[in-house]
């Protein structure tokens, strides 16, 4: 009878840990980001287009329900590892990596907004949490944004104070629980011409992302550069232009002056190489 009430007390222990524990679990945030068509090959921490990641989330749900948050930038300890204590159970864990300006997480929504999108990372983990879960857990997050190159090929006027492109499309969020993008927009985007560009040929560059699915889509866009009274100085429209998930579209071609043309073509790593005129 002893031996038996002190079996009965063991397992009704062993129930109460395996529906009322915790588990420790870290995890070790890596991805694609010494992709060559976004970076020049070397990789420190979470690094992508040679640039560090400034943000990395992990959102924690339990039965459709959001239970906890981390938020890590580069200064944390732990950077790049984050190690939340999960109750034991089924635990679905989103992860997103970015390096994008002026993030807004809704929670509510399941979505998070930049202001301006650079390249971003996410993956969704499902886990079972038990006494005996592994309290090292590697994590390969996928890029869910495409980007758009724009290098200008004639000479840089004196007067230039901007690049201006208004994409017809443009994905400035993403819902972290799908990895579809979100929060699109019509509107100028508008950078400043450093003055080392000024008389240069070959060298003025834009780089743009947006989110992505995995489906190639197309956007019209239009190019300018315009002068410090806001004047347009060169513009050209490219329409239909192709974008995908985890790709780099890029046009080169003359701005400033007239005669002929600009060339677009896949700068691929992933895919097929993609090639047409406007």
């Amino acid at each position: 009878m002893v031996l038996a009430a002190v079996l009965l007390t063991a397992c009704a222990k062993d129930a109460a840990e395996e529906t009322g524990g915790t588990r420790r679990v870290r995890f070790n945030v890596d991805g694609d980001f010494a992709s060559p068509v976004f970076m020049d090959g070397t990789r420190a921490g979470l690094s992508a287009d040679g640039s560090e990641m400034t943000d990395l989330w992990l959102f924690d749900y339990v039965g459709g329900q959001l239970v906890q948050t981390i938020h890590q930038t580069p200064s944390d300890e732990g950077w790049g590892s984050p190690s939340p204590d999960l109750t034991y159970g089924s635990h679905t864990v989103y992860f997103v990596a970015s390096r994008g300006v002026t993030p807004v997480v809704d929670t509510d929504a399941g979505t998070i907004v930049w202001e301006k999108v650079r390249d971003t990372f996410w993956k969704a983990e499902q886990i079972d949490v038990t006494a005996t879960t592994s309290q090292q857990r590697s994590v390969t997050l996928d890029r869910v944004v495409a980007r758009l190159r724009l290098v200008v090929t004639d000479e840089v006027p004196a007067e230039a104070a901007s690049m201006v492109v208004m994409p017809a499309r443009w994905n400035y969020g993403l819902d972290y629980r799908t990895g579809e993008p979100c929060e699109e927009r019509a509107e100028e985007i508008s950078v400043a011409v450093p003055q080392s560009y000024i008389g240069t040929t070959d060298k003025l560059a834009l780089s743009l992302y947006t989110f992505s699915g995995t489906e190639e889509w197309t956007t019209d866009v239009t190019v300018s550069s315009r002068d410090a009274d806001n004047d347009i100085l060169g513009r050209a429209v490219i329409t239909a232009v192709p974008l995908k998930r985890n790709r780099a579209t890029v046009y080169t071609g003359r701005l400033f002056t007239s005669g002929g043309g600009m060339d677009v073509s896949l700068n691929d790593t992933w895919e097929a190489d993609y090639s047409g005129t406007w």
